[in-house]
């Protein structure tokens, strides 16, 4: 199989190569930002950059445009391009798409939607990346990828076969028996064009400090998509190399262009050694992250709080601050005495200044240590439900001295 790295401006280098060669072009072109982007490997032993600066948009979309002449030349007829792009250009790519491949060719608007850290810009916090797909021609190669159903769905009814009656409505099919009849083996619900694909997590394994580089996830799906074993993969601005990278780890041929002598030297690292992230949001759920206690969750309810689903002592944070600092919350769980939940939220709060922090009693369950104090930090309050507990015990304690029916008075008051 092909495995290529080439420095060098891709027009250049695209125009070297034969007509009809490719299978897949994946480009993550410049996003037209119009800054210098610049950031720093994790051990601070290197610093990768390059430049997203234009004289104007019409500069900007005749580079974008020369280079797509071309990658539509390389590729085959049953070949297909995916451009890579944001806010700032995707309008500008889709009609260079549209003008060189065809608005017949093309195919979906895939939106990839990620969560990251909110910022404090004056605006909707941006939380998805756009990829074009646009085939070269009407026959071109496409695989069919199958997702999961959703929890909601029913799927006693999906695998029951439905047949139209005699006015034309659906109804289920039966036998001559009356019973329900199957509708066979089901695979799934086939890809849509929305991608839940998490941003590289800063400390995974396959993180190398390179700006804008790409989950390898979000590549092997991309190339899964349209191509088969063997077949050759193009990225005219390889960057890190997740393309080639993703396309060996699948059997694929790959050819990476970029014009940075650092980029290409990454990605014949990274070729050398593949490493691939287990991605626990993507492979189990975003709801296997969901942790919180369910007695917690309960005495949080109707509360103004921010849960906190992967800290063992502390619940959630109260949305109220004391001036810049945030105020953590325990609820203390069945099995624990109030100085239990103390010492838990203590443990996990005091090293991070957070003052003060707030334990929710459940229940009395007191310790051996009958000389116990609170902290000052801690603040103690008592549960809905175990204040109204407290309520009615303190209630019954006072009628103690009241034995029998109760009085006339009594009486006529409850009437």
């Amino acid at each position: 199989m092909i495995e290529r790295v080439i420095q060098g401006d891709c027009r250049e280098v695209l125009a070297s190569f034969e007509s009809a060669c490719a299978d897949l072009v994946y480009l993550d072109p410049p996003f037209f930002t119009r800054r210098d982007h610049v950031q720093t490997t994790r051990d601070g032993s290197k610093t990768y950059s390059f430049a997203d600066t234009w004289e104007s948009k019409d500069s900007y979309v005749s580079f974008l445009r020369e280079r797509t002449c071309h990658i539509h030349r390389v590729l085959k007829s049953s070949g297909s391009v995916f451009f890579h792009c944001d806010r700032n250009a995707t309008h500008l790519a889709r009609l260079i798409l549209e003008d060189v491949f065809g608005e017949e060719n093309f195919r979906s608007e895939i939106v990839w939607h990620y969560r990251r850290w909110a910022n404090d810009q004056n605006n909707l916090v941006p939380a998805h990346q756009t990829i074009l797909f646009f085939s070269k021609t009407e026959q071109y190669k496409f695989n069919t990828l199958w997702c999961g159903y959703s929890p909601a769905t029913n799927l006693d009814q999906i695998w029951q076969r439905r047949v139209r009656d005699h006015r034309n409505k659906a109804v289920y099919a039966r036998d001559e028996d009356g019973n329900i009849v199957s509708n066979g083996s089901k695979k799934g619900v086939p890809l849509n064009d929305v991608w839940d694909i998490p941003y590289l997590n800063p400390k995974a394994r396959e993180r190398t400090g390179y700006p804008t580089q790409k989950p390898l996830l979000l590549l092997e799906k991309i190339i899964a998509l349209v191509t088969g074993p063997g077949d050759l993969v193009v990225d005219p601005f390889c960057g890190s190399g997740t393309t080639l990278v993703a396309a060996k780890l699948l059997g694929r041929s790959c050819i990476g262009i970029d014009i940075s002598a650092e980029a290409v030297t990454l990605t014949k690292q990274r070729l050398a050694e593949p490493v691939r992230s287990r991605s626990g949001v993507y492979e189990d759920g975003r709801e296997a992250y969901e942790r919180l206690d369910p007695s917690a969750a309960e005495a949080l309810e109707g509360l103004e709080v921010l849960p906190v689903q992967r800290n063992k002592g502390i619940d959630a944070f109260l949305k109220a601050t004391v001036g810049h600092g945030l105020i953590p919350v325990r609820v203390q769980r069945p099995h624990e005495s109030v100085q239990d939940a103390v010492a838990a939220v203590y443990a996990a709060s005091v090293k991070k200044g957070c003052r003060p922090m707030v334990v929710i009693k459940t229940h009395e369950q007191q310790s051996l240590l009958t000389d116990w104090v609170a902290p000052d930090e801690v603040l103690l309050v008592s549960s809905l439900r175990h204040s109204v507990q407290e309520a009615i015990e303190t209630w019954k304690n006072s009628k103690t001295a009241h034995v029998g029916h109760p009085t006339e008075l009594e009486a006529t008051q409850v009437r």
